[in-house]
């Protein structure tokens, strides 16, 4: 078990992915965030199906860092309930996961 987690984001746009992913990588709160486009979402939000175009981030931290990643994007991002999931790294390269927590 590693000490690594995968946070998972939705954003509405790619300028919004852009900006979160970027401050989140220079406030040393990711090591790395991909930025994957146009996923489509179907989710309930008020009472109604809704379905929409995505981008997703993945964003890898420490477990350390979490709170500070989620409240970062809490105040950062365009929804006013924004997607904050993480998961742990189980297993990893030794190298890989070095590199990632010397980067948060």
């Amino acid at each position: 078990m590693t000490d690594a987690l995968i946070v998972f984001s939705t954003c509405a746009d790619e300028t919004d992915a852009l900006r979160l992913a970027n401050t989140l990588v220079e406030a040393r709160l990711a090591a790395c965030v991909n930025v994957l486009p146009a996923i489509q979402s179907i989710y309930r939000w008020e009472g109604a199906i809704e379905n929409a175009r995505e981008i997703l981030l993945v964003i890898k931290t420490t477990r350390e860092r979490f709170e500070a990643v989620r409240d970062h994007i809490s105040a950062n991002h365009s929804y006013d309930t924004p997607e904050v999931i993480a998961v742990p790294a189980s297993a990893g390269s030794e190298k890989y996961l070095a590199w990632l927590k010397a980067q948060v």
